[in-house]
C-alpha cells in the first residue's frame, strides 16, 4: 500500500477561546472558494524522511516562516477521501500572518495550453475559532480540529 502522505502542523493560540492558523489554498483550482479551501501548513513526505520533520519544513516552506518554539502534540493521521494520509500535530504558539511569504509551485495553466505558471502554495493565512475553522477546513482535515479541541478542553 504506498499513497501519498503528507505531514503538518496545526498551530494554534488561546485568544477569545482557541484559534488555529489556517492557510489559504493557492492556485487556480482554489482562486474562488472559500468554505473548504484550507488547510493546516503541510506537505507531502518520502518514505525516508520522518514525517515530524517533514511537517516542521512544509511549515517553513509554505508561510516563508520558522516553527514557533514549543512542543509538538500528536494528532495522529487521517486519510483524505484521495487515499492521501495526512500526519499532523498540534503546537501552541503564534505568528503574524502579515508576514506570511509564502513558498510556490509550478503548474500548466490553462490545462493544456502547455504554458507553466507559478503559484503560490498558500495565498494567504489567518486564525479563526474552531467554529470558523471548521466551516473553511478542506474535509477531510477536520477531525485534527476535533482532536485538537478535545486535547485542550476540559
Amino acid at each position: 500500500m504506498s499513497g501519498k502522505r503528507s505531514a503538518g502542523i496545526l498551530l494554534y493560540r488561546r485568544e477569545n477561546g482557541i484559534e488555529v492558523l489556517l492557510g489559504h489554498m493557492g492556485g487556480p483550482f482554489w482562486s474562488r472558494r472559500d468554505s473548504g479551501a484550507w488547510s493546516l501548513p503541510k506537505g507531502e513526505y518520502e518514505p525516508d524522511e520522518e514525517p515530524e520533520a517533514a511537517a516542521r519544513r512544509e511549515f517553513q516552506e509554505e508561510l516563508g516562516l520558522p516553527v514557533p518554539e514549543g512542543e509538538l502534540t500528536e494528532l495522529g493521521t487521517v486519510r483524505q477521501s484521495g487515499g492521501k494520509v495526512i500526519t499532523a500535530w498540534a503546537l501552541a504558539g503564534d505568528l503574524d500572518p502579515g508576514l506570511v511569504v509564502p513558498g510556490t509551485f509550478e503548474l500548466e495553466w490553462p490545462r493544456g495550453s502547455g504554458r507553466i505558471r507559478e503559484f503560490p502554495e498558500i495565498d494567504r493565512a489567518g486564525w479563526f475559532d474552531l467554529d470558523h475553522a471548521q466551516e473553511k477546513i478542506v474535509k477531510g482535515q477536520r477531525p485534527f480540529l476535533d482532536r485538537l479541541s478535545a486535547l485542550l478542553e476540559p
